[in-house]
C-alpha cells in the first residue's frame, strides 16, 4: 500500500474521458449525473451547456463531487473498485479570461468534439477546485489526496479497519 503515498493521481484519472458528477439540485437533494473532462493535474475542468441540469445545480450552488471509477467488467470485486473521490468548489471561466482559450484547446485534444461545441453560446467551461478526496483501490488500500495542489495520494487513517 505505502508505494502509493505522494504519487500524483494524474495516471489513474486520465484513464477515464468521463467523470461521474454529484451535484446539489435545487430541492436540496443530490444529483447524479457525467461530463467529459480535461485534468491538467491539478484542477478538473467541464465543458457543459446551460440546458444541461448539473450545470444549472453548478451555478446555483457551486459545490461537486467528481467521482473517476473503475470499469465493472475489469474488476475483481465489485465490493473494491478501484475509486478516486474528490470534493470540489466550482467556478465559471469566462470567455474573455485569458486561460480560457488555452484549456479548451488541452481539452479539445482528449475530446475534438469541443471544437463544434466552443462555439455554441449555451456552453460554460467550469473550473473544479478540489479540497477533499479519497481514493479506494481495494479493501484496505484506502488514501486520501492531498498535497499542495489535492493531487497526491496520502496516508488515510482508519484504526482498525475491517471489523
Amino acid at each position: 500500500m505505502s508505494d502509493m503515498i505522494h504519487q500524483p493521481i494524474a495516471p489513474f484519472i486520465e484513464q477515464f474521458l468521463t467523470t461521474i458528477l454529484g451535484t446539489i439540485a435545487s430541492n436540496g437533494y443530490p444529483f447524479s449525473s457525467y461530463a467529459p473532462f480535461y485534468y491538467d493535474g491539478a484542477k478538473i475542468y467541464l465543458f457543459l451547456s446551460d440546458i444541461a441540469t448539473h450545470a444549472q445545480n453548478i451555478q446555483a450552488t457551486p459545490k461537486v463531487s467528481c467521482m473517476f471509477i473503475e470499469d465493472e467488467s475489469k474488476s475483481s470485486n465489485l465490493f473494491a473498485r478501484k475509486r478516486i473521490t474528490m470534493q470540489c468548489d466550482g467556478s465559471i471561466i469566462p470567455r474573455e479570461d485569458a486561460r480560457y482559450r488555452e484549456i479548451i484547446q488541452a481539452f479539445q485534444k482528449r475530446h475534438p468534439t469541443i471544437e463544434m461545441l466552443s462555439e455554441m453560446q449555451d456552453f460554460r467551461l467550469y473550473c473544479l477546485t478540489p479540497f477533499y478526496g479519497e481514493a479506494t483501490f481495494g479493501f484496505g488500500e484506502a488514501y486520501r489526496i492531498g498535497g499542495e495542489e489535492m493531487n497526491r495520494f496520502v496516508p488515510r487513517h482508519n484504526p482498525g479497519g475491517h471489523q
